[in-house]
């Protein structure tokens, strides 16, 4: 399996790097500081080379220093035999630019996937803890990884689906309806759905196992893990259902049917994750879905992905810590970051392993 890594990361005012050059271990690469130093900020800008975006801003603009006029975020990576320059820029007011190797792409989204990353933060409880849209934020973000065909559908879903609320906020203004050109929404929307459905069960029968083999080797426990994917689409006769809600769609002008309203419940024991695990519980499951996550990738692409863990060691007990090292000095990994507070924590718990690691001191 050819191997990926990030040889060097280049950031112009990125966050709270004004400037700064950073050249990295193939393996395992620790970033330590104080908390609000920027180690975490290190972390996004490597996602940013790998899914062209924030992993924790909403919108790309506030990820330029706040007296700058744009960012820039250069790397060069390493796969396999090849090298390659990635170059994410944002100007204010502009559509950002990605380049390979200084050539545009056509589409910002033929990048995704190219530069696989999994990234394992502090708030991702929430996927067990929030609502709905989080955990379908998860399983997107997975496949769209995974699979462009399936990130063009989603993008065109979603694409097609504000342009139907659209309409029917004018409809409603207007107080005139145009069934014909609903017609045309409708039947691209169905068809979307469909497909999108299709591939996230189809996806669901490999990961669930994935999932349930990693949350019994970090938890050394027997609850049944389980992942169950509800949709409206599964029904047989979605698209007459869909039909049918035009009358309130049209009332309330937002598409009330598809998979933009799915969901993914986690279960122990035949319950709920959320209501009845405790808070080890949920941490393991959380990192079990991330591990499975890379295994997925690592398989698909033939290539392992990068591993970035943000404040891992605040966040599981000492058991589960030492589980994951050791993952980590068995090569189950490739190239892997993470961030401490407390250096002295993490060389502690590095003291003695088979693991080639290069510590960057920031804010020193």
């Amino acid at each position: 399996m050819p191997q990926l890594y990030l040889e060097k990361l280049q950031l112009s005012f990125f966050k709270n790097y004004e400037e700064g050059t950073f050249e990295y271990s193939p393996r395992l690469n620790c970033f330590v500081g104080e908390n609000g130093s920027g180690k975490t900020n290190l972390l996004d800008a490597i996602y940013w080379l790998g899914l062209t975006k924030s992993a924790f801003q909403v919108q790309d603009v506030l990820s330029i220093q706040h007296h700058a006029d744009f960012l820039m975020v250069d790397g060069i990576f390493k796969k396999g035999a090849k090298t390659v320059q990635i170059t994410c820029s944002l100007q204010r007011g502009q559509r950002k630019v990605i380049l390979s190797d200084k050539k545009p792409y056509e589409r910002i989204s033929d990048h995704i996937g190219e530069f696989p990353i999994v990234l394992v933060a502090p708030n991702d409880t929430d996927l067990v803890r929030e609502g709905s849209e989080e955990r379908r934020r998860f399983f997107d973000g997975v496949l769209s990884q995974l699979d462009s065909f399936y990130l063009q559908d989603l993008l065109q879903y979603n694409k097609t689906l504000a342009q139907r609320n659209s309409i029917l906020k004018i409809f409603a203004e207007r107080q005139q309806f145009d069934d014909l050109l609903l017609d045309t929404y409708d039947e691209a929307l169905v068809g979307l759905a469909n497909r999108i459905y299709e591939r996230r069960q189809r996806f669901l029968v490999e990961f669930e196992p994935l999932v349930q083999r990693y949350y019994a080797f970090l938890g050394e426990s027997r609850e049944a893990i389980t992942i169950k994917y509800e949709s409206e689409v599964e029904d047989l006769s979605f698209r007459d259902k869909f039909r049918q809600h035009r009358q309130r769609d049209l009332q309330l002008q937002r598409t009330l049917m598809g998979i933009h309203k799915d969901d993914f419940l986690f279960e122990m024991d035949g319950v709920a994750l959320r209501k009845f695990g405790s808070q080890g519980q949920q941490k393991s499951f959380v990192l079990a879905l991330k591990l499975a996550q890379f295994d997925c990738i690592a398989v698909e692409k033939e290539m392992k992905p990068l591993l970035l863990l943000d404040d891992i060691f605040d966040k599981l007990d000492d058991r589960r810590i030492q589980k994951l090292i050791q993952l980590i000095e068995d090569n189950t990994f490739g190239q892997v970051f993470l961030t401490d507070a407390r250096p002295e924590r993490t060389e502690d718990i590095l003291k003695g392993k088979r693991i080639d690691v290069k510590f960057f001191r920031i804010g020193y």
